[in-house]
């Protein structure tokens, strides 16, 4: 039996197509997934993302626990609402997930984890808990919605008007409790969270609410003009945004240093957070984009040769931006941007060229075609 997010039944009425995705009854499109694609490029368009989980982390405990868990620093959140994209190593310095660690006070936190991994984050956190003053809560009574592009936040302030006022000067990578959150309630019950974030190189607004409050969201957003999208846009928005994907672009065989997830890490400062030793050695391959310059299709698993050895791609598909196909690849160290190379696509040797990632961000293209 599948799980079901709270907006479930108005993906159906929709008449998305449903697919599984890591044990959870998502929608892939809602008819076209090169129209959502451009929905949110060009305009504004909606996701459910209710299958990520949010873990409140609080105690007295709750920073030096952090500190120790995630491989970014977590002192660089200094004011409420700061956002940190960060990743959780095994001893080995492998990745056990990429998630978005958000400050909310003092003692309180807020994790936003990937789906297919959720259990496993929670056992690992648990795990590591012994001796510090913590709590961890999963918040599988909330929902969330992301809604992305130039005119998202126009459009989600024409929806729910009241939360203007407390989100209208948020910085990106900052979040705010919106109007619709109890006043006076203490950090840990804090509901209603709007962060402008997202994982599609575009402009908007990732937003937490209680799970039966969701379909009414959804619904104004719709009449707001927000289109709604599918896993298969946020997939191809996310490639060109040069994001990765857990599973594909690095999991725990994986170093973030091997997975263009250098910025993730804080080696500067003095903690000892799990798995930082391995990470010492530095890289030991390189994580580049691909433009193909032949006619083909980029897929994960498909062997690139180059003029210093031999990579793999780790994620690719179409870009309907750039009317391209395009992947990650992890290749030898040796190279670099603007070189020449080749990828075995259905036993074909089809050519391209390295490019920095991402291939597009806030709309414009960042490659030349």
């Amino acid at each position: 039996m599948l799980n079901k997010t709270p907006l479930n039944q108005m993906h159906h009425a929709s008449g998305a197509r449903m697919v599984d995705f890591g044990g959870w009854e998502m929608p892939l499109h809602y008819g076209s997934q090169v129209e959502e694609h451009h929905a949110v490029r060009r305009d504004a368009g909606m996701f459910d993302v209710s299958h990520m989980l949010s873990v409140d982390v609080a105690g007295a405990d709750a920073q030096s626990f952090l500190r120790r868990l995630l491989a970014n620093n977590i002192d660089k959140l200094q004011v409420p609402g700061k956002a940190l994209y960060t990743c959780m190593l095994t001893d080995k310095g492998g990745v056990v997930d990429d998630l978005i660690v958000y400050f909310l006070s003092p003692n309180q936190y807020r994790l936003v984890v990937n789906a297919s991994t959720a259990d496993k984050d929670l056992a690992w956190m648990r795990d590591h808990s012994a001796g510090f003053q913590v709590s961890i809560t999963p918040r599988r009574d909330l929902a969330m919605i992301a809604v992305q592009g130039p005119n998202a936040r126009q459009k989600v302030w024409r929806a729910i008007p009241h939360a203007q006022t407390a989100t209208e000067l948020l910085k990106p990578f900052f979040a705010a409790p919106w109007d619709d959150a109890p006043a006076k309630a203490p950090a840990a019950s804090i509901d209603y969270l709007m962060a402008r974030t997202g994982y599609t190189g575009e402009d908007g607004f990732e937003i937490t609410l209680p799970a039966a409050a969701a379909p009414g969201l959804w619904q104004r957003l719709a009449e707001a003009g927000v289109a709604p999208a599918g896993l298969g846009a946020r997939d191809t928005l996310r490639l060109e945004a040069g994001m990765n994907l857990y599973g594909n672009d690095m999991d725990e065989s994986v170093s973030p240093l091997d997975a263009g997830l250098a910025s993730t890490i804080d080696l500067a400062s003095p903690r000892d957070f799990i798995g930082r030793m391995p990470l010492l050695v530095g890289a030991k391959r390189e994580f580049l984009g691909l433009l193909l310059t032949d006619r083909g299709v980029l897929r994960a698993h498909q062997a690139v040769r180059t003029a210093h050895g031999e990579g793999e791609i780790t994620s690719g598909g179409f870009s309907p931006t750039l009317n391209r196909s395009i992947a990650f690849a992890r290749l030898p160290r040796s190279n670099a941007p603007g070189e020449e190379v080749e990828v075995n696509v259905r036993d074909k040797w089809l050519k391209a060229k390295t490019v920095k990632l991402p291939f597009v961000r806030h709309g414009k293209t960042l490659v030349q075609v």
